[in-house]
């Protein structure tokens, strides 16, 4: 049994082990022959007999040499009902666990669809990232686009608001520098008559200078000449 059970593989092997009694096994292995009287199979067993019989029998496919087990169990001192009942419950859980591996398997077919549909899925996602990268290059190219008119009239109209500005500024400047020289003219002028008039009023004053002067002297001379008039008239007058 232990020969048996070590060749098969951990995953296949049942959950429930079945040991026979050490004196008996004992005995056969001394005496050499098997036991003569009957004994109770795993089949008699009540549990088993429900597990094995709950359902229809049907036909199976053995996963193994079910003889060449049964046979080496029997030359393990194993009973043929034991050796054929151990059988069965190892056939049943290799079946048992090769239904639970082909659950977690996959069709060929199923596989197939999936990666298909995966497929389409993706070229689905390509096609609308691809669209939504033109649709989004169309509107950012198209938004430069009114961005670069915008700036370019902005820049025009900058320009035509400068050039008035400057054209005005110039105009002011000119009209101020008119005013100024016109201020400048008349003022000149207004000193020229000042001058004038200064010289004018310099020669009057002149002129009465002069008169006074002239008539100064004439005063003087009629002072002078009276005065001798009237030493020479005291001097005869002494004599």
């Amino acid at each position: 049994m232990a020969t048996a059970v070590s060749t098969l593989p951990s995953f296949l092997l049942p959950r429930l082990s079945w040991t026979a009694p050490a004196a008996r096994q004992g005995a056969v292995r001394h005496n050499g022959i098997n036991a003569t009287k009957p004994s109770r199979s795993l089949l008699q067993q009540p549990g088993l007999r429900r597990a094995f019989h709950a359902s229809a029998p049907r036909r199976r496919d053995h996963h193994f040499d079910t003889l060449k087990f049964v046979q080496r169990l029997q030359g393990e001192g194993f009973t043929e009902e034991q050796s054929v009942a151990m059988m069965k419950v190892l056939n049943d859980v290799i079946e048992e666990s090769i239904q639970n591996l082909t659950r977690t398997m996959v069709l060929r077919e199923d596989a197939a669809k999936a990666t298909y549909t995966q497929k389409v899925d993706f070229a689905t996602l390509r096609s609308e990232l691809l669209s939504a990268d033109s649709t989004e290059s169309n509107a950012t190219r198209s938004a430069h686009e009114r961005l670069t008119n915008d700036i370019a009239k902005l820049n025009n109209r900058l320009k035509d608001e400068i050039g008035r500005t400057q054209a005005s500024v110039r105009l002011d400047l000119n009209l101020e520098k008119g005013r100024i020289r016109e201020e400048a003219v008349s003022q000149e002028l207004r000193i020229k008559e000042t001058e004038t008039k200064i010289e004018q009023e310099a020669g009057a004053l002149r002129q009465q200078l002069e008169m006074v002067k002239f008539q100064t002297l004439q005063w003087l001379i009629g002072v002078c000449t009276g005065f001798a008039a009237l030493m020479l008239g005291a001097w005869r007058l002494l004599m």
